[in-house]
C-alpha cells in the first residue's frame, strides 16, 4: 500500500537542500517547487509561516535535516550508533535551545498529519532497486563534502532517540529512506542499460527505413529487434486515448504506471520511480540530486593566515611553459613517426607489447633460420618507386638497339661484306663503321661461333658512356597533332577572297633601267575611293595614274622637278649646293584623299610632302576640290603658321603654282592637263618641307587633316596638317623611342604613334596617352586600323604580323608567323571582312578576318589564300598592297616593277 508525503525545495544562502519527507522553511528569494499533483492553499499558509523564522533557525533546520537524511539512509545503524546518554546542546548553543528543536519536531508531526492525504509524490512502500549506493561510500560522500555538516555520533544517537518517540517520527524516516534509495541508485552509462545486448543497435540510421518490415534494427547479437504489436505506436489514435484514459484512473487510485514510447526499440517503456522523481525535480527546476550544493562555501586558499596554505611562491603566476605544449614531446613524436614509416619500429613496439624491436628480429630468425625466401625479382611497380623516392630523379639508362640481321651466326647474304667493303671499314674509325668492331661472319652452325673478341671493350665503353655522359628528362606526350589544330570553316564557306591574277600594269622602263637592264622598284600604291583610278610611286621618284579597269597610265609625274623648284626658293638652301647634281630619290609614301569629293593625294619624297590634285572629279568635286587646295596654293612666307610656334620650325609651306621665273617650274606642270574636262588644275600643287626625311604621310578620315612622320626628327617626327588653311602644327614636345608610323583613329579624336618597339594611343582633345600596346616586336614596318576602331594590325620586320583587341588588353589577342621574310605591308579591307600582309619572299597571305558585334565573341582568324606574283629581287619581293574599296580585290607592287590586280573568280 502507498502512503504519500510532502516534499519542498529550500533554498538556504550557503546551500540548497531538497527534504522530501516534510516541509522545510525557506526565504523569498527561495524559489518553490511544484510537484507532479496539484496542491491545497495549505502549502501557502506554510510558507508564510516559514518566512518567521530566523537565519540561524534555518541553519540549523539545514544540519538537523541532513541527519535525518543520514538515519533515513542507514536504517541498519540505528539500533548501534544511537546512545540516548549523549547529547549534542554543547554544540549548538550558539545556533539555538533545545526547546526550539521540540517546537520544530512537533510542527513538522503537525504538518504530516495534515498532508497525509493530499501529497505531491508517491512513494511506493516495497521497490525493486537495481542497485544501491554502498554505505560507507556514501557517508564518505556526504561527510568530505566541503558544506556538508559533520554529525557526532552523539548527535545521531540524539535524534535516533527524538525520533523513536513517537509512532510518525518513524513513519517519516520509513519515507526518507525510500526517497534515498531511488535517488541514490546508480546512473548507470548507456552501455551498462543494455546489459544483455537485447537493444536496438543500428547507430544512425533513419528509423523510417523500417517502417515497411515487421522489425526495427537488430542487437547486439545479431538477432531482430522485433516490433511490439502491443506498443502505442501500432495503435490507433482512438485506442492511444482510450489507453491514456485507463493510465489516468489508475495514477489516481495509486496502482498505475508512467510509460513512455521507446521508438528506437518500438515498446512501450514504464518509468520506475526514480525516473519519475528525477523527471518532477527537474520540471520544477531543481537539480536532479537532492544532495547536490550549488553554492558550496568559499575557501581562500591564498590566505596569509594558514601558514600551510600561504608561502613564498603561493601568489606567483603559473609559468608560460606549464600550459602550451611541449616541444620535446613533439620532437619525440615526430621521431617515432618517422621511424613508424621507415619500417624500424611497428604498432607492437608503440603499444608496448614488444620492449625491444631486436626480438621481433630474433623471433624472425628462429621462425625461418635459413633466411631464403622466395621474392619477385620484377613486381611492376619499379618505377613507380623510383619516381616517389626522395632526392634527385632517377633516369633509367637508355637502352641499346635490338640487334639486326647482321648480328645473327646465319646472315643473309646482303648483309656479308666483300674485300672492298672490309678494306674501306678498316680505313674508317670504329664509330664510323656499320656495326662497329663487328664484322659479319656465316657459320654453319650456332655451336661454331665462338667467342667475341671486343665483348669486353664494347662494354667498357659503354659503361664509360653511362659514367661521363650527362642525361636529361624528357616528357613525351602522346597528344595526336590532328587534335591540337583548331577546328576552321573551309576556305570555299568564306569567299569572296581574292584568288586569281587578272590584270598586270606595265611600268615604263627609262634609259637609266634600260643600260642597268634592272626593273624600276615600285615602292608604294594607293588607290581613289571609288576604286577607278589607281596610283603608285617608284623608287625613281615618278608618281603615275592608272585606269583599274583597263590598265592605262594615264598621267605621270616627276616630284624630282618639284623638288628642284623647292630648293631654288628655299632661303636656307646654300648656293654652292645648287649646281651639284641631283640623285634619284623614292617616293617613300602615297596616300589618296579618304573624302569622294575631293580628288587630290599626297606623296612623301626626301624631306618633303607634296600635295598633288589629280584632276578626275566631276562638276561638284572639282569645286570642293579648288576649295580645299585653295589655301594651299596661295601660301606665302612659309604657310599660316604662328611663327613663336614650334612647328614653324619644323615645317614649311611653299606653293607650286605660282613659281614661273625658273625655266624648271615650266616643266612642273607642262602636258599635264586635267583627266576630267571638269578639272581645272592637275598636278603638284604645293609642297611641305620638313627638317628631316619624311617617310609616312596618313589622311583623316574627313580628308581636311594629315600627318606626317621624320623619324629622326625628334620632337618634331609627328607633325599634324590642315589641308584648307595651309597650317602645321607639333603636338609633341618630345617622343619616347624613334617615331615610325602614325595614323588617325576611324571615329575618335584618338591618334596612334608607332615607334619600334611599342604603339602608343594619343587623345588629341585630352592631350594625353590612353594606351600603350607592347607588340612584342623588334621593328614595326606596318599600321593599320580596322573600320570599327577596335582592333589594329601590325606588322614587323621580324616576320611577325600581331593583331591587337583594344577593348581586351594591351598584349597582341594574335601574333602569326606564317612569312619567311620581314613583312613590308599589312592592312583591312574596308568593306569585306579581309586582311593581307605582303612580305619580302614574294608572297601575299590574305586572312579571313571576321569581327563581330557580339562583344563576347573573339574574331575569326583564317588563312584563306597565299598568292605569289613577284619575284624577289636583292632580297626584296612584295613592297606595298592594298585591297579596292568596293571590291574584293587586292593591288600589289613588287621590287621587280610590277603591279598586279588579283580578283576574286
Amino acid at each position: 500500500m502507498a502512503r504519500k508525503t510532502k516534499s519542498k525545495t529550500t533554498s538556504a544562502p550557503a546551500k540548497e537542500t531538497v527534504q522530501l519527507t516534510a516541509e522545510t522553511e525557506g526565504d523569498d528569494a527561495a524559489p518553490e517547487v511544484e510537484p507532479i499533483d496539484s496542491e491545497d492553499d495549505d502549502d501557502v499558509d506554510e510558507a508564510s509561516e516559514s518566512e518567521s523564522q530566523s537565519e540561524s533557525e534555518e541553519e540549523y533546520d539545514s544540519a538537523a535535516e541532513d541527519d535525518e537524511g543520514d538515519d533515513a539512509n542507514h536504517p541498519d545503524e540505528e539500533s548501534s550508533d544511537f546512545d540516548p546518554e549523549v547529547s549534542d546542546e554543547d554544540e549548538f548553543e550558539d545556533q539555538g535551545s533545545s526547546d526550539d528543536d521540540e517546537d520544530r519536531l512537533e510542527r513538522q508531526m503537525k504538518d504530516d498529519d495534515d498532508d497525509d492525504d493530499e501529497s505531491d509524490v508517491e512513494i511506493l512502500e516495497e521497490l525493486d532497486v537495481v542497485r544501491s549506493w554502498p554505505k560507507e561510500l556514501a557517508g564518505k560522500k556526504r561527510a568530505g563534502g566541503p558544506n556538508s555538516t559533520a554529525v557526532k555520533p552523539a548527535d545521531r544517537d540524539e535524534k535516533g532517540a527524538a525520533a523513536s518517540s513517537s509512532a510518525s517520527d518513524a513513519v517519516t524516516a520509513a519515507d526518507a529512506d525510500t526517497t534515498a534509495k531511488w535517488m541514490h541508485a546508480d546512473d548507470l552509462s548507456s552501455d551498462d542499460e543494455d546489459a544483455d545486448g537485447a537493444g536496438n543497435r543500428i547507430g544512425r540510421v533513419p528509423l523510417h527505413w523500417y517502417d515497411d518490415y515487421d522489425h526495427i534494427g537488430y542487437d547486439a547479437h545479431g538477432q531482430r529487434v522485433v516490433k511490439s504489436q502491443s506498443s502505442s505506436a501500432s495503435k490507433d489514435i482512438l485506442d492511444r486515448v482510450i489507453d491514456a484514459a485507463d493510465d489516468l484512473e489508475a495514477n489516481a487510485a495509486g496502482n498505475g504506471k508512467f510509460t513512455v514510447y521507446d521508438a528506437l526499440n518500438a515498446r512501450d517503456v514504464a518509468l520506475t520511480p526514480r525516473q519519475v522523481e528525477l523527471i518532477r525535480r527537474l520540471q520544477s527546476g531543481a537539480f536532479a540530486h537532492p544532495e547536490h550544493d550549488a553554492n558550496p562555501d568559499y575557501v581562500a586558499y591564498f590566505s596569509g593566515v594558514d601558514p600551510e596554505v600561504s608561502g613564498l611562491n603561493s601568489d606567483r603566476y603559473e609559468k608560460k611553459s606549464r600550459f602550451q605544449p611541449s616541444k620535446w614531446e613533439k620532437l619525440q613524436v615526430r621521431r617515432l613517426l618517422h621511424r613508424l614509416k621507415c619500417g624500424s619500429i611497428n604498432m607492437d613496439y608503440l603499444e608496448g607489447r614488444v620492449r625491444d624491436m631486436n626480438d621481433l628480429v630474433s623471433k624472425s630468425k628462429d621462425e625461418d633460420p635459413s633466411g631464403d625466401k622466395p621474392f619477385l625479382l620484377w613486381k611492376g611497380d619499379e618505377e613507380d618507386e623510383l619516381a616517389l623516392r626522395k632526392g634527385p630523379q632517377h633516369m633509367p639508362a637508355p637502352k641499346l638497339p635490338p640487334p639486326g640481321h647482321a648480328y645473327s651466326y646465319n646472315p643473309p647474304e646482303e648483309y656479308l661484306p666483300n674485300e672492298q667493303e672490309l678494306k674501306e671499314w678498316e680505313e674508317l674509325d670504329p664509330e664510323d663503321r656499320p656495326y662497329g668492331h663487328f664484322v659479319p661472319k656465316k657459320h654453319p652452325n650456332l655451336r661454331s661461333v665462338g667467342a667475341y673478341e671486343h665483348a669486353v671493350r664494347e662494354r667498357f665503353e659503354r659503361c664509360l658512356d653511362l659514367y661521363l655522359c650527362p642525361r636529361a628528362m624528357k616528357r613525351r606526350l602522346n597528344i595526336d597533332p590532328e587534335s591540337l589544330v583548331p577546328s576552321l570553316p573551309k576556305a570555299s564557306d568564306l569567299r569572296p577572297f581574292p584568288t586569281a591574277k587578272v590584270v598586270a600594269y606595265e611600268v615604263p622602263e627609262t634609259n637609266a633601267t634600260k643600260k642597268e637592264d634592272a626593273a624600276v622598284m615600285v615602292r608604294c600604291l594607293t588607290v581613289s575611293p571609288d576604286g577607278q583610278f589607281l596610283v603608285s610611286g617608284d623608287e625613281n621618284g615618278v608618281v603615275r595614274l592608272w585606269e583599274v579597269q583597263t590598265g592605262r597610265l594615264l598621267r605621270s609625274w616627276d616630284l624630282m622637278l618639284v623638288l628642284s623648284v623647292g630648293e631654288e626658293n628655299d632661303d636656307q638652301n646654300d648656293k654652292s649646293q645648287q649646281g651639284e647634281p641631283q640623285t634619284k630619290k623614292p617616293v617613300s609614301s602615297l596616300e589618296w584623299n579618304p573624302n569622294r569629293s575631293h580628288h587630290c593625294l599626297l606623296a612623301t619624297i626626301g624631306k618633303c610632302a607634296i600635295v598633288i590634285s589629280t584632276g578626275t572629279g566631276g562638276p561638284d568635286d572639282s569645286e570642293l576640290t579648288d576649295a580645299l587646295l585653295s589655301a594651299a596654293s596661295a601660301c606665302k612666307h612659309g604657310g599660316n603658321i604662328a611663327p613663336e610656334s614650334r612647328a614653324a620650325k619644323a615645317v614649311k609651306w611653299t606653293s607650286l603654282q605660282h613659281k614661273k621665273s625658273s625655266k624648271s617650274s615650266s616643266n612642273v606642270n607642262a602636258n599635264t592637263p586635267p583627266i576630267s574636262a571638269y578639272g581645272t588644275a592637275s598636278g603638284p600643287i604645293c609642297l611641305l618641307r620638313t627638317n628631316r626625311e619624311c617617310t609616312h604621310v596618313q589622311w583623316h578620315r574627313k580628308g581636311d587633316y594629315f600627318v606626317t612622320v621624320s623619324p629622326k626628327a625628334g620632337a618634331a617626327a609627328v607633325l599634324i596638317h590642315q589641308l584648307s588653311k595651309a597650317a602645321s602644327q607639333q603636338p609633341f614636345g618630345k617622343v619616347k623611342g624613334e617615331i615610325q608610323l602614325a595614323c588617325f583613329h576611324p571615329q575618335k579624336p584618338f591618334l596612334f604613334v608607332a615607334s619600334k618597339e611599342h604603339v602608343r594611343v594619343y587623345h588629341l582633345v585630352k592631350q594625353m596617352m590612353v594606351k600603350r600596346l607592347m607588340s612584342g616586336c623588334r621593328h614595326i614596318s606596318s599600321l593599320d586600323v580596322h573600320g570599327s576602331g577596335d582592333h589594329v594590325v601590325v606588322g614587323s620586320l621580324d616576320r611577325r604580323l600581331v593583331w591587337f583587341d583594344l577593348d581586351l588588353a594591351n598584349t597582341p589577342y594574335k601574333t602569326l608567323k606564317y612569312h619567311e621574310r620581314a613583312l613590308r605591308s599589312v592592312g583591312f579591307h574596308p568593306r569585306y571582312p579581309l586582311m593581307a600582309s605582303a612580305s619580302d619572299d614574294g608572297s601575299i597571305h590574305v586572312f579571313h578576318s571576321m569581327i563581330y558585334s557580339d562583344l563576347m565573341r573573339n574574331p575569326l582568324i583564317v588563312p584563306v589564300k597565299v598568292l605569289r606574283g613577284h619575284n624577289v629581287v636583292n632580297s626584296l619581293g612584295t613592297l606595298a598592297m592594298v585591297f579596292h574599296p568596293t571590291q574584293p580585290w587586292l593591288f600589289s607592287a613588287g621590287a621587280d616593277g610590277k603591279i598586279h590586280l588579283f580578283q576574286d573568280l
